[in-house]
């Protein structure tokens, strides 16, 4: 049976059976499910901006379905997403399954005109299952992992996917004709979590068996001769946990994220059996965590991962207060627009009130709520509604504090959903059109940080990569991001290469091409330096690219106390320091754009340009101070011909654009700043669609601190 059919099957019994009250829903639902649902070259389309919440109706300590209800109501919720981390709730003992909190919140939400998202609940597994099979905690080369935590299991156990399955599969069809169903979120925040016991060894070899023609061959590019790590039979294969072999941990690494990509797809194929065809599948992908979100997640390919969803979904929380500066929001809702080639993706979880240290100043939730919009948010979604009165995240607030009583960040929302509903055809949709694009890799990342053995550097990819990003986010410049498999490198003017540390020789040869064609390329230090297996390169660095950087080097040093010499990007003796990294650079055929001013090293290149075929290349030897790499950039912007008025502002003043489905320009003006900004509005008239207020080019407009002002230009359709 097709899902197709199963779902007219299934919508027949409803409708046989619905009392009628529920008829005419039902009814609708049969002439629109297949409508409902656009398929277009984009994707996913939603038809609204969706405001929501997380809400467990299993965690609250008294009876208030009702009250929540209407509260949500009041705020413009739109939306919630339930049952993700609830499997002991759905199955209290094995087999035996209860979704009365399931159906009382599919019921009451539906009667208020509120869409739920449904979670497969498989990220926090029940007591009684970790009991019969306690082979499903996870193995890690700390040890195994204790019963209590969230995910503590193994993706991969067979007991743990055969319970998974069944308990997805009773929850999707339960529910999967219910009309107050928009879309599925499967599992959460997933990752691979470290899972390494013998079951898994034994899948890395077999993974490995795939890959390399011949044990010869294996050894010979993993370098596996060192200190006798040669591996001469399959069957003496040792466990990877204990390795030092940097090229061996990073295919293992490897395999451990395409773990989750196939246990993603495994759980998106199972909600496909079930789901309408008005219904989405989603998962709510995660970033590097540092006590906030912060950079590319080590666990997992999101480009990969996010082919099998119907549409890109992420949690996206930041520093607030005096702290908050909206680049991580900018950050998340840009990967995660780029997951899925462009297309609006979903605000799965943001934070209300969330820590101590993260309750919003006045104004912050609306400057927040607005700048998930600018990057192509189509749904902004706090975790969770109501703070939780019990176990570890007690203290990590919801939109309702612990009484349940209104408070200012609610009062706040209040007026962000009034806006949302009032604004959503203008708002819904947002297209981009980036010119640059940021490439990042998994490979370089688990390559770059493999390597501290004997100086102890504790900087990691991240660390390179998001001062490169942070400092376009303040020039105003817009970003894509793209990885070693995308295929539309030529759509931009200008990438930023940060710490290319591990590719392969096809995609520098890649890059080499689209430079000689006219693209333009800012590299960082230790780009280019070893091949996809982690294996040093023995050509003179930066090996393949330094064919369009016009430059080598064969040595580096860590710097202490240098800088660049004569002050040469205007940015004053503090802002000059070389930081993390040092390399000695020859122009071959480069311009040199700045020498270390240092005694022995001062002959030395440290930042260089050089035109190549139709394009240029900016290398970047060490790690420069932010205002340092402002200049950098901005000089690499003015070569691709990527200035213009939006790159006259600096932040706090942050500009945001894009094309609304009216075709329409929109512009966004956010102010991060306690204090009251002038901005000059430099293109075509239009409508400020906060106020209603008309702007003219050229006009003064006074932006409040932490404001915001969106002003959609007149007939730029």
């Amino acid at each position: 049976m097709t899902r197709l059919q199963r779902y007219l099957t299934l919508l027949l019994a409803l409708i046989m059976t619905a009392p009628a009250s529920r008829l005419c829903c039902l009814l609708i639902l049969v002439t629109t499910a297949v409508t409902a649902r656009a398929e277009t070259t984009g994707g996913y389309v939603m038809d609204q901006l969706h405001y929501g919440v997380a809400y467990y109706d299993e965690y609250m300590p008294e009876e208030r379905l009702d009250k929540d209800v209407a509260m949500m109501q009041a705020a413009g919720i739109t939306v919630v997403r339930i049952a993700e981390s609830t499997w002991g709730t759905l199955e209290p003992q094995d087999g035996k399954f209860d979704f009365s909190h399931i159906d009382r919140v599919l019921d009451k939400m539906h009667a208020a005109g509120i869409r739920v998202i449904v979670g497969t609940p498989t990220y926090a597994i029940p007591t009684w299952l970790a009991r019969k099979y306690p082979d499903i905690l996870v193995v890690t080369p700390q040890g195994k992992i204790p019963y209590g935590r969230r995910q503590n299991m193994d993706i991969t156990n067979p007991d743990f996917r055969r319970h998974a399955e069944r308990v997805i599969r009773r929850l999707i069809e339960h529910v999967a004709g219910h009309p107050a169903v928009m879309g599925y979120q499967v599992d959460n925040e997933t990752k691979h979590y470290g899972t390494s016991g013998d079951n898994v060894q034994k899948q890395f070899v077999s993974w490995l068996r795939e890959r390399f023609p011949s044990l010869d061959a294996l050894n010979a590019e993993l370098g596996l001769d060192y200190w006798s790590n040669r591996i001469n039979r399959w069957q003496d294969f040792p466990s990877v946990n204990g390795t030092i072999n940097a090229s061996l941990a990073g295919e293992y690494a490897r395999f451990q994220r395409q773990l989750v990509t196939d246990y993603l797809a495994w759980q998106v194929g199972l909600v496909n059996e079930y789901k309408r065809p008005d219904q989405f599948v989603t998962q709510n992908f995660d970033f590097e965590w540092r006590n906030f979100s912060f950079g590319i997640q080590p666990e997992v390919d999101h480009f990969a991962a996010a082919q099998s969803m119907d549409i890109a979904g992420v949690d996206i929380y930041h520093p607030s207060q005096s702290h908050l500066t909206g680049t991580e929001i900018s950050f998340g809702g840009d990967m995660a627009r780029s997951m899925k080639g462009g297309q609006n993706y979903l605000v799965m979880e943001t934070e209300a009130q969330g820590f101590p240290q993260w309750l919003p100043y006045p104004g912050q939730l609306r400057l927040q709520a607005f700048s998930h919009l600018a990057s192509g948010a189509n749904m902004v979604a706090y975790w969770p509604w109501h703070s939780i009165h019990n176990a570890v995240e007690t203290y990590w607030k919801g939109l309702l504090s612990h009484d349940f009583a209104a408070n200012p960040t609610y009062d706040e929302a209040r007026t962000i959903g009034a806006d949302f509903k009032r604004l959503s055809d203008h708002l819904v949709n947002l297209r981009k059109h980036n010119r640059v694009a940021v490439l990042f890799s998994n490979e370089a990342l688990t390559a770059f940080n493999a390597f501290s053995f004997g100086w102890g550097a504790t900087e990691n990819y991240n660390d390179v990569l998001r001062p490169f990003y942070d400092a376009l986010y303040r020039l105003n410049v817009g970003v894509d991001f793209v990885d070693p498999s995308s295929p539309g490198l030529t759509d931009y003017d200008l990438l930023v290469v940060p710490a290319l540390y591990a590719a392969p020789d096809q995609l520098l040869h890649r890059l080499n091409h689209y430079v000689k064609n006219g693209g333009h390329i800012v590299y960082s230090f230790k780009s280019g330096f070893a091949n996809e297996h982690n294996k040093v390169r023995t050509s003179v660095q930066p090996g393949i690219i330094g064919e369009a950087a016009g430059i080598s080097y064969s040595q580096f040093v860590l710097p202490e106390d240098v800088r660049l010499l004569g002050d040469p990007f205007g940015v004053g003796a503090s802002g000059n320091l070389v930081k993390y990294w040092m390399e000695l650079i020859r122009a071959d055929k480069a311009q040199v754009l700045a020498r270390y001013d240092h005694p022995v090293w001062g002959e030395y290149a440290a930042v260089t340009r050089n035109d190549y075929g139709k394009g240029s290349v900016t290398y970047i030897g060490f790690m420069p101070g932010d205002r340092l790499l402002e200049k950098i950039l901005e000089g690499a912007l003015d070569r691709a011909n990527l200035l213009g008025p939006d790159q006259q502002l600096r932040f706090p003043l942050v500009v945001k654009s894009g094309i609304n489905q009216s075709g329409n320009t929109l512009h966004y003006y956010f102010n991060y700043s306690p204090e009251s900004k002038t901005v000059t509005y430099p293109h075509n008239p239009g409508t400020e669609l906060l106020s209603g207020g008309g702007v003219k080019t050229d006009a003064a407009m006074e932006m409040a601190p932490w404001g915001v002002k969106i002003i959609a230009e007149a007939g730029s359709n």
